[in-house]
């Protein structure tokens, strides 16, 4: 199963457009085979694969990204098969926490589309099937995200074999990083959805440190330094540049999950993919959230508390919601923390002992994260 070797003497910018064509044929490939797999069991089943690789087809590649560039920093090979396996390992599992957090959230659009529990719901319906069309829906995207969950720790376990051998030390050591960066997304994604149930009786004063804690084990480190430390470690990194990688993506992916988060309210639908005030409906309990809680008057607080996370808020309402984080200041302060995880994250960037090009492309992956618009 090779992939499309990425050629060493490619310019930053097409070696990297080369890697990621590098990762959707080895997705394809991959996916083939299993396909194939599901298809002597029962035709039936092709859904669950197909619904898999719509999801993995396109994207930002952003993990995959950071994960190469990490690679290459520590020296690694620009036509390495390990690293394009790493990478497809990553977009497999961003796909399977895609596919429970829209179960989670009870989010009916994924990338401007139906997200897989309502592509399944759909097809229920469409079926004149018996019983309830969202709970096969839910059922079958929970079946669906668990299999590319199993699929992702296969594709991470071909790194040794092949043409994609790299030193035991240093697959252990990648191996290590992936573990615990699934387990910390587990952990990260039950504390979200602990919050959005009990973060009305907690203290308002200490919400925006309880959601900081979610942004940094549900997204941060496995958005940017889960995956930049780990290819640097496939590849052989000292502790020194590893830390430095660290230092840099951490900060990083925090401020990417806070724009996120104020995209998720305010964002342009057209552009998002998502329906206006979608991230209210579901209850977040985000940064943004918790400023504005802290900020707000009683009145005003007492309004988010009551009304958030409620699935038939009117257009008035989410309109209001919208004002008060405007008002409190909690947007501009917001804003004010992208900044300054921003700045935190580029000035840890100029400290790396890294290739010029590697760290042009850093850069251009972490500009990209923090200014975009969906």
């Amino acid at each position: 199963m090779n992939a499309t070797p990425v050629h060493p003497d490619a310019t930053p910018s097409a070696e990297q457009d080369a890697f990621i064509a590098a990762v959707a044929t080895q997705l394809n490939i991959f996916l083939a085979e299993k396909h194939a797999l599901l298809a002597q069991i029962s035709p039936d089943t092709l859904t669950l694969i197909d619904s898999i690789k719509t999801l993995v087809t396109g994207g930002k590649r952003m993990r995959a990204l950071l994960c190469y560039w990490g690679w290459r920093g520590a020296g690694g090979a620009a036509d390495a098969e390990a690293v394009i396996r790493a990478g497809a390992a990553l977009e497999l599992f961003q796909a399977a926490a895609l596919i429970h957090d829209d179960i989670i959230d009870r989010s009916d659009t994924r990338r401007g589309g139906p997200s897989v529990h309502r592509q399944f719901s759909t097809l229920h319906s469409e079926s004149g099937w018996a019983l309830d069309d969202q709970r096969f829906g839910h059922a079958a995207a929970i079946l669906t995200g668990d299999l590319c969950l199993s699929l992702s720790e296969e594709m991470f376990s071909l790194i040794g074999s092949g043409s994609a051998t790299v030193s035991t030390a240093a697959a252990a050591r990648a191996r290590a990083v992936f573990n615990v960066m699934r387990t910390e997304v587990m952990a990260g994604q039950y504390l979200d959805i602990l919050e959005e149930v009990s973060g009305p009786s907690k203290p308002h004063g200490t919400a925006v440190a309880r959601a900081s804690a979610i942004i940094r084990y549900k997204s941060a480190k496995y958005s940017s330094e889960h995956p930049l430390v780990m290819g640097g470690a496939l590849a052989g990194a000292n502790e020194d540049l590893l830390a430095g990688y660290s230092a840099f993506s951490l900060p990083l992916g925090e401020a990417f999950q806070l724009r996120d988060d104020v995209l998720g309210v305010f964002g342009d639908p057209a552009t998002t993919g998502k329906p206006a005030g979608d991230d209210l409906r579901e209850g977040k309990r985000t940064v943004l959230v918790g400023l504005t809680i802290a900020a707000a008057s009683t009145q005003d607080g007492e309004f988010v508390d009551r009304n958030l996370g409620r699935q038939d808020l009117s257009n008035e309402e989410i309109q209001r919601l919208c004002a008060i984080m405007v008002e409190s200041g909690a947007l501009a302060n917001t804003e004010a923390m992208i900044s300054e995880l921003s700045e935190s994250a580029f000035s840890a960037l100029a400290q790396l002992s890294i290739d010029a090009s590697v760290a042009a492309a850093l850069s251009a992956l972490g500009l990209a994260a923090v200014a975009r618009t969906s």
